[in-house]
C-alpha cells in the first residue's frame, strides 16, 4: 500500500507518496496557508494512495502510539496544541482539512513526542515542584521523535547489527536540533524538553539557557515575557551569537571572511553538541553508534568532524575521506580504522518512518 504523509511545518506542508518498498514517489512542498483546491488536486492523483499519514508535533502525555484520525481525537489533540501552540495547531487544521476533502480515507496520528514515552522517571521529571507537573503536565516530552526512531533502527542496519543489541545516540541536527540516547531501539533520554527550544544550540533557538537569567531579564532588565519569548525563539542561536544568519552555510562563509562572532557561534554550536552527546552516553553506560541526521548532521561534513574530535576517550574516530564524501541520499559508516565505537550518517526519513507506523494502524 503506497501511503500520503503530510507533514505540516512552519511555513510549508510537505506532502509525499511512499511506497511498500520506502521509496519516496513523490515529493512537494506547498506554501502555508494550504489551498484546498491544490491539495485536493495533489492527492486526487494518486489512486495507488490506500491511507494518509499526519505528523503531529506534540501528542502530550496521553498519545504515544501512532492513532487513526477521530473527531473525538482532533478534540482532545486541540486541547494538547496548547503545549506546542507554533506547531500543532496549523498541523490539526491541515487534518482536519484532509478529512473534509477526503473522508474516505483513513488517516492515522504520527507523534513526534510518542517514541519518548519510554524515558525513565528520572529523565522525565524536572527538578520543581511535583504539584507543577500534576496540574501543569510540566515535565520532558522530547521531540524529533519520528527522526530519531527511524535514524537508530537504520544506523543499525548499516552497521549490520540490530537495534535491540545497541547503545546509540541520535543526533538529528536541523534547523532545530536535538539528541536521542536510544537503548535497544528504546529511547532513555534526549536533549529537548517540555518544549522545543530546550537543549542544543539551534538555527535561531537558543537551547538551555539559565532560566534564573531570563527571570532577571524580566524582573530586572525590563524585557517582558513575550520579547524575551520572541528572542529566545526567532533570534538566538547560530543566528544571535553570529550575527549573520541562521543557516549554518552562512555562518561558515563568515568564518572563511574571518568573521569571529562566527567563529565564535559555530564553537559554541559545537561545544554544546559534544556536551551533549557524553551526556547521552551517561545515560546508556556504554556507547556503540552514533549517527548523525538531518540537514546539518547530514550535510556538514566540518560539524561531523569537529564534534566527533573532541569525543575520542569515547572510542570514536572519523575516517576524513569517508566523510567528506557522504553524498546525497547515502546512508553510511563514517568511522576510522581505530574507532571502536560507530560512526555513522543517515539521511533524514520520517515519511518512511510515518508509512510505517500507518500501515501498522490500518494494516
Amino acid at each position: 500500500m503506497d501511503v500520503l504523509v503530510v507533514n505540516v511545518g512552519s511555513s510549508t506542508v510537505k506532502v509525499q507518496v511512499v511506497d511498500p518498498h520506502d521509496r519516496r514517489t513523490f515529493d512537494i512542498e506547498l506554501p502555508t496557508p494550504v489551498d484546498p483546491a491544490e491539495l485536493d488536486e495533489l492527492i486526487g492523483r494518486f489512486g495507488s494512495v490506500g491511507a494518509i499519514g499526519h505528523r503531529i508535533v506534540h501528542g502530550g502525555a496521553d498519545h504515544t502510539e501512532p492513532e487513526l484520525v477521530t473527531d473525538e481525537l482532533l478534540d482532545e489533540l486541540d486541547v494538547v496544541a496548547r503545549l506546542a501552540p507554533l506547531h500543532d495547531p496549523p498541523a490539526l487544521e491541515v487534518v482536519r482539512l484532509v478529512q473534509r476533502l477526503h473522508p474516505e480515507l483513513p488517516a492515522v496520528a504520527c507523534y513526534d513526542t510518542a517514541f519518548h514515552a519510554t524515558l525513565p522517571p528520572a529523565a522525565r521529571h524536572y527538578a520543581v515542584p511535583i504539584e507543577w507537573e500534576q496540574r501543569f503536565g510540566l515535565r520532558k516530552f522530547g521531540f524529533h521523535g519520528l527522526s530519531h526512531r527511524y535514524a537508530s533502527h537504520r544506523a543499525a542496519e548499516v552497521v549490520g547489527r540490530r537495534v535491540e543489541e545497541l547503545k546509540v545516540v541520535t543526533c538529528h541536527l536541523g534547523a532545530g536540533a536535538s539528541l536521542a540516547a536510544v537503548d535497544g531501539g528504546r529511547c532513555v533520554d534526549t536533549t529537548m524538553g517540555f518544549t522545543p527550544l530546550a537543549g542544543l544550540v539551534m538555527a535561531t533557538r537558543s537551547g538551555d539557557v539559565d532560566p534564573g537569567a531570563l527571570l532577571w531579564l524580566q524582573q530586572e532588565a525590563g524585557l517582558d515575557a513575550a520579547a524575551v519569548e520572541d528572542q529566545l525563539w526567532h533570534r538566538s542561536g547560530l543566528a544571535g551569537l553570529s550575527g549573520r544568519s541562521g543557516d549554518l552555510r552562512a555562518v561558515l562563509a563568515g568564518i572563511d571572511e574571518g568573521d569571529e562572532r562566527c567563529r565564535l557561534a559555530l564553537d559554541v554550536y559545537v561545544h554544546r553538541l559534544r556536551s551533549a552527546i557524553a551526556g547521552m552516553v551517561a545515560a546508556l553506560g556504554q556507547l556503540d553508534v552514533v549517527v548523525f541526521t538531518g540537514g546539518v548532521g547530514e550535510r556538514s561534513a566540518l560539524v561531523r568532524a569537529e564534534a566527533v574530535a573532541g569525543l575520542a576517550f569515547l572510542g570514536l574516530e572519523l575516517d576524513r575521506r569517508a566523510n567528506e564524501a557522504v553524498g546525497p541520499e547515502l546512508d553510511g559508516d563514517l568511522s576510522g580504522p581505530g574507532a571502536t565505537v560507530s560512526t555513522v550518517v543517515v539521511h533524514a526519513r520520517e515519511d518512511v518512518e510515518i508509512a510505517r507506523q500507518v500501515r501498522s494502524v490500518v494494516g
